[in-house]
C-alpha cells in the first residue's frame, strides 16, 4: 500500500494523505507534483544561485505554496518553503533528511514542518518551511553561527563548540535554557550520524522579544552518506572530531562547560532514550532503502553503546 510522504501513513490510492495535505494548508485538498525532475530542480537551482544561497552540494530553492493552485512555485524572493531535490552520487538525502527530522522532532528538538513531495518523474523532493517567515511579507531577524563568530561559507568549520557556547552565553536572553537546548541538539547529532553541525547550520532567532536557538534544520546522517568519513563532529569539543566517549560529551561537555545540573542531563538523557523506540519504527516506516535503514541502525546502535545508554 502506498505511504504518504508527509506523515508516514499507509493511503489506500494517491501521493498524499488528507493529514498530510492539511499540515501544509487546511484549504489544500490535492497537491500536484513538482513540474521538474530531479535534473531539472538542480539546473534550476543553479539559475537563481546570484540569487539565493547554495550551500555546499545541496542544492536549494526558494518556493511558496500556491493553495488556489494546489502546487508550490518556485521564486526568487518571498518564498517561505525551500525545496531540496536529491544529490547526484549521494543516495536518497532527502529521504535521509526527513526522517532524521522526524527523529529529532521525537527526541524534543524543535523542528520546522516539513516533508517530501514528488517530482515529474516520481523522485522524491524534501521540503521545509521557513521558520525566519511570518504571515505573508515578515520576516524574524536570524543570524547563523558563522555570521556571529565573523566566519564565511569558506570557515564554517573553523571554530569549535565551546566557540558557539561562547555566543549563546553572550547574546542569548535566556542562556542556560539554551545550553541545554545545545547539549540536547549535540548528543542527537553524535548518535544519528550527523558529522556536518557546522556553524551555518545553527542560528539564533528573535521571538516574541527573546534571543533564542531557532528550530533545528540540516539535519542528516551524513555518516551513511559519506564514504569513509573521517570525523564524527563538524565542530570539535575539547579539541577533538572523532573518537568521542561519554567522558568527553557528558562529563567535559555538558557537566562543565554547560554547566549542566546532573538532574537537567539526565532529563536530557531520559527524553532521548524514550525516543529510541519511536526512532526504530520512523527508521522502519522510512522511505529509505533497506540497506540505508540498517546502516542507520548500526550507526545508532555503536554510538548508543559507546555513551552506555
Amino acid at each position: 500500500m502506498p505511504r504518504c510522504p508527509i506523515t508516514y501513513e499507509e493511503i489506500p490510492a494517491g501521493r498524499y494523505s488528507r493529514a498530510g495535505l492539511r499540515r501544509l494548508s487546511r484549504r489544500l485538498t490535492e497537491l500536484e507534483d513538482l513540474p521538474f525532475t530531479p535534473d531539472e530542480l538542480r539546473r534550476e537551482a543553479l539559475a537563481r544561485a546570484s540569487k539565493m544561497s547554495i550551500q555546499g552540494l545541496q542544492p536549494k530553492l526558494s518556493a511558496i505554496l500556491n493553495v488556489p493552485e494546489h502546487r508550490f512555485d518556485i521564486v526568487d524572493r518571498g518564498g517561505n518553503y525551500i525545496l531540496k531535490p536529491p544529490i547526484p552520487d549521494y543516495p536518497q538525502v532527502p529521504e535521509n533528511e526527513d526522517v532524521t527530522m522526524r527523529m529529532a522532532g521525537a527526541a524534543g528538538i524543535e523542528v520546522p514542518m516539513h516533508g517530501m513531495i514528488y517530482t515529474s518523474d516520481g523522485a522524491r523532493c524534501y521540503f521545509i518551511r521557513r521558520f525566519d517567515r511570518v504571515g505573508r511579507a515578515g520576516k524574524r531577524a536570524v543570524e547563523d553561527f558563522a555570521q556571529l563568530l565573523g566566519r564565511t561559507r569558506d570557515t564554517k568549520y573553523d571554530a569549535s563548540l565551546e566557540q558557539v557556547l561562547g555566543v549563546i552565553n553572550r547574546y542569548c536572553t535566556f542562556p542556560a535554557v539554551e545550553r541545554l537546548k545545545l547539549f540536547r541538539r549535540v548528543l542527537f547529532a553524535f548518535l544519528c550520524g550527523n558529522e556536518d553541525m557546522h556553524l551555518k547550520n545553527v542560528s539564533l532567532i528573535t521571538r516574541d522579544n527573546k534571543v533564542e536557538l531557532s528550530p533545528a534544520y540540516d539535519l542528516v546522517n551524513t555518516t551513511i552518506v559519506l564514504a569513509n568519513p573521517q570525523e564524527e563532529m563538524a565542530l570539535p569539543i575539547a579539541g577533538k572530531k572523532s573518537n568521542i566517549k561519554r567522558e568527553t560529551l557528558l562529563d567535559y561537555f555538558a557537566r562543565e562547560r554547560l554547566a549542566l545540573t546532573q538532574r537537567a542531563i539526565k532529563s536530557v538523557l531520559d527524553d532521548v532514550t524514550a525516543a529510541r523506540p519511536r526512532w526504530d519504527a520512523l527508521l522502519d516506516r522510512s522511505f529509505l532503502n533497506e540497506d540505508l535503514r540498517t546502516a542507520y541502525k548500526e550507526i545508532l546502535g555503536e554510538r548508543w553503546k559507546r555513551l552506555g545508554m
